[in-house]
């Protein structure tokens, strides 16, 4: 078969469906010779398409400069399945030649926490297509080569998990019957940050022999099987022996003592950003004290950029704690959040403006307090993007930091940009 007149660059780009299921039919010499002639932006769109087995396959046998591009291409998410195929010792070689940002992206992308479910899954698995028949899928099952498989799981075209079906059913209907057919809905999935307890919960729940753990997208990135469920099993009994000691971090039951040392550093620093805080609203003190009016709205753009920022930092967390987007990808994230900013800025703007206007009958007071809302809506929504960005990027855990940095700097835009914006515009007071 000769493919390179129909898999060409503006077709994998325009139909990346229908090019993958061409490329999976055939061996993998023949995809690599077809494969070949292709660019790499269309050939990771192509990968992005195909079963995570076949992709990682491909990717493994590519030329390590083509890999090497692959992956500064990649999406997290790609990136995480092409590179959990290799061992350790493979995957730091071909982590060594990437630029020092993208590489230290892609170790924090494949380092999921000790006890998760991305940690524990295997990312070696058999999906099924839900075009398939039930003769295909034994194929398939055959020569993956894997042992002890009772339960498969269908994927649709877009590698998002479709449902599940038992080997057993497979080989007792007819080998031309659709998996639509025989499929049977997914009981229970896993997230990658799902933890160990949550695992075993799950599988006495549904006596299941195998977990099935997506994305966000819902899209299939690995299966936690048995032998594997079982041994987090012994782990919950690990860790209720190791809590019964206290060799743990803290919890609800913990001593004063102990919270007490892990809070009140934290505290002592939110409360040196609150002096900061505080410092800009004395330098306006002339114009408040001429504007009574300026002290009592205050809190209100403060408040409004406060929780902005905190809706922009949860979404970047999220992200960030789900591998949907990586270092790399700060530019896309904050050019986001700042147009949400733009957009909810103008809408609160016009709302806050005419509340305004009704209680004081000022046009300057409302036009002060909608330019400010859209300042200080932008302000949030940069904060929330880039600091639990950069905090990982300098290697700290966001989840402790981000939220009393974003305090600081939602308060200080929120009073500078009021404040300020009224200083500017007093004329219209």
């Amino acid at each position: 078969m000769n493919l390179p007149a129909v898999l060409d660059n503006a077709f994998v780009t325009r139909h990346p469906e229908r090019s993958a299921r061409v490329i999976e039919e055939l061996s993998l010499g023949d995809q690599l010779s077809e494969l070949a002639e292709l660019d790499t932006q269309p050939l990771v769109t192509l990968l992005d398409f195909l079963s995570p087995n076949q992709a990682a396959e491909i990717f493994t046998a590519l030329d390590p400069e083509f890999r090497t591009r692959v992956l500064e291409c990649a999406a997290p998410r790609l990136a995480v399945t092409l590179l959990a195929r290799f061992d350790d010792n493979d995957r730091d070689q071909i982590l060594a030649v990437l630029n020092k940002t993208l590489r230290t992206d892609l170790e924090r992308q494949l380092s999921f926490p000790e006890d998760s479910a991305g940690r524990i899954m295997d990312p070696v698995f058999v999906s099924c297509r839900t075009s398939m028949t039930g003769g295909e899928a034994l194929r398939a099952l055959r020569n993956s080569g894997l042992q002890r498989a009772r339960t498969l799981f269908v994927v649709d075209q877009e590698n998002r998990l479709a449902g599940r079906v038992d080997v057993q059913d497979l080989a007792l209907e007819d080998e031309n019957e659709s998996l639509r057919r025989i499929m049977h809905p997914v009981q229970a999935v896993l997230s990658p940050l799902d933890q160990r307890e949550h695992i075993v919960e799950l599988l006495d729940r549904h006596r299941t022999d195998s977990l099935p753990v997506i994305d966000a997208k819902q899209r299939l990135m690995g299966v936690v099987r048995y032998a594997s469920l079982f041994q987090a099993i012994e782990q919950v009994a690990i860790a209720g022996l190791q809590k019964m000691v206290g060799n743990a971090d803290e919890q609800a039951l913990s001593s004063a003592r102990t919270a007490v040392r892990k809070r009140l550093p934290w505290l002592h620093i939110n409360l040196l950003t609150a002096f900061l805080a505080a410092a800009v609203v004395g330098l306006f003190e002339d114009i408040i004290a001429q504007f009574t009016a300026l002290a009592i709205l205050l809190p209100v753009v403060a408040g409004q950029s406060g929780n902005a920022g905190a809706q922009a930092l949860a979404v970047t967390m999220r992200g960030l704690a789900l591998r949907e987007i990586g270092l790399r990808d700060w530019r896309t994230v904050l050019n986001k959040e700042l147009a949400v900013g733009m957009i909810d800025g103008l809408a609160l703007a016009v709302t806050c403006g005419a509340g305004v206007y009704l209680w004081s009958r000022s046009l300057g007071l409302s036009l002060v307090i909608g330019v400010a809302m859209v300042l200080s809506m932008l302000a949030a929504g940069l904060a929330g993007a880039v600091v639990p960005i950069l905090l990982t990027r300098a290697g700290q855990d966001p989840a402790t930091a981000s939220s009393i940095i974003l305090t600081t700097v939602t308060d200080v835009a929120g009073f500078l940009s009021f404040l300020g914006t009224a200083t500017m515009l007093s004329f219209l007071l």
